[in-house]
C-alpha cells in the first residue's frame, strides 16, 4: 500500500505526541496533526505537580518538550492544520484540507482529545469571551483583584480554583452536588484557601450581565432559592466534548462520542486506533494519555508489520 505517511497521528496532545515518539523511534514515517495549538488541553493547565519525575512543571513546558522530542526522531508536527474530510474506511486512509490537498496513510491514531463542555444555559453563548472562560492559565490574569466564580466540582475545577486564587479578590466554587468529584487532597486545598467560597447544591440557570458578566445565577436543589453570585468573570470546568466530528459513521462511538477501542487501542476500523481523552476510559490525566499513546503506537506498528508479513 504505496502512502505519504506509515502513521498519521490526529492530535498533538501528550497522547499523540508519545505515540509519534514510539512510532518514529521504529524509524516509520509519522505525520502528526491537530487542529489547534500543540499540546491539547494540557496547555490550558497552570501547574502539573503529578507527573513522574518532575516536581512541577507547566502544561506548556511540558508539552514543548514532548513536542521537541517527536521531532528529534523525525516526527513531522504541524498544529493549525485545517482539515474538512477524514476517510478511515478505506485500506490506505486520508485526510483532506480545506485548500483541496490530500495527505495519505497506511494506519491512524486518532488522539484528538476534546474541547471544554459548556452547561448549555441562558447566556452562556453571549459571554462566552466576556466574562466566561475555560482557561484559566489564558485568562486568569484579566481577573486580578476581582471576584470570580468556577462552576465544576471535579480535580480540574478545584485545581484551577486554587489556581485563580493568585489572581481574584474572591472566588465562589459552584457545584451542582453536595459533594466533589475530586480527590481528597486537592478538596482539601480548596477548603483551606480563604479565598474560596464553595456553593453548593447548586444547578446554574443562567449568566447575568449587560455589557459584560455581572453575575452566576443559581438555583439550591434543596431550599429551590434563586441565588445570584456576583462576580466579574466565570471559569467553566464541567468536562469535555470528544472531538470526533470528522470522525462521524466512520468508527464505533460510546452514546457520549467516545471511540470505543479494545485493550490494544484498535477501534472498529482496521488500521485505526485511538488514544488519549477521545477514547471511551474512565480516567483522563496526562499520564494515562502518555500511556494510550505508547499503546497505540505499539498496536500500530503491529498492523503494519503483519500487513507486509
Amino acid at each position: 500500500m504505496d502512502a505519504d505517511y506509515d502513521i498519521l497521528i490526529l492530535g498533538a496532545g501528550p497522547a499523540g505526541l508519545t505515540a509519534g515518539i514510539y512510532a518514529a523511534r521504529a524509524r516509520r514515517s509519522v505525520l502528526i496533526l491537530d487542529t489547534a495549538t500543540v499540546g491539547g488541553q494540557t496547555v490550558l493547565t497552570d501547574k502539573v505537580t503529578n507527573y513522574p519525575g518532575m516536581a512541577e512543571t507547566s502544561g506548556r513546558a511540558l508539552s514543548q518538550t514532548m513536542a521537541q522530542q517527536a521531532r528529534s526522531f523525525g516526527c513531522r508536527v504541524t498544529p493549525f492544520a485545517r482539515l474538512s474530510a477524514v476517510d478511515l474506511a478505506s485500506a490506505v486512509k486520508s485526510v483532506t484540507y480545506k485548500n483541496g490537498d490530500r495527505v495519505t496513510a497506511r494506519a491512524v491514531i486518532v488522539a484528538s482529545g476534546g474541547v471544554p463542555r459548556q452547561l448549555g444555559v441562558d447566556n452562556e453563548d453571549r459571554f462566552v469571551g466576556r466574562g466566561i472562560s475555560f482557561c484559566a492559565t489564558c485568562d486568569g490574569e484579566f481577573f486580578t483583584d476581582r471576584p470570580i466564580a468556577v462552576v465544576g466540582g471535579g480535580n480540574s475545577a478545584l485545581e484551577e480554583a486554587v489556581s485563580l486564587s493568585q489572581y481574584a479578590s474572591r472566588i465562589t466554587v459552584i457545584h451542582e452536588f453536595d459533594h466533589f468529584q475530586a480527590e481528597p487532597w486537592i478538596i482539601a486545598d480548596a477548603r483551606a484557601n480563604e479565598k474560596i467560597n464553595l456553593l453548593m447544591n447548586q444547578r446554574v440557570l443562567s449568566f447575568v450581565g449587560d455589557e459584560g458578566l455581572t453575575a452566576v445565577r443559581s438555583r439550591d436543589k434543596s431550599s429551590g432559592d434563586v441565588i445570584d453570585t456576583a462576580v466579574d468573570g466565570c471559569f467553566v470546568f464541567v468536562g469535555y466534548v470528544p472531538n470526533t466530528t470528522l470522525l462521524a459513521g466512520q468508527l464505533a462511538l460510546s452514546e457520549r462520542g467516545e471511540i470505543l477501542t479494545d485493550d490494544a487501542l484498535r477501534t472498529s476500523q482496521p488500521g485505526v486506533f485511538a488514544a488519549g481523552d477521545v477514547r471511551q476510559t474512565r480516567v483522563r490525566q496526562i499520564t494515562t494519555a502518555v500511556a494510550d499513546g505508547t499503546v497505540a503506537a505499539l498496536s500500530a506498528l503491529d498492523y503494519l508489520n503483519e500487513a507486509v508479513a
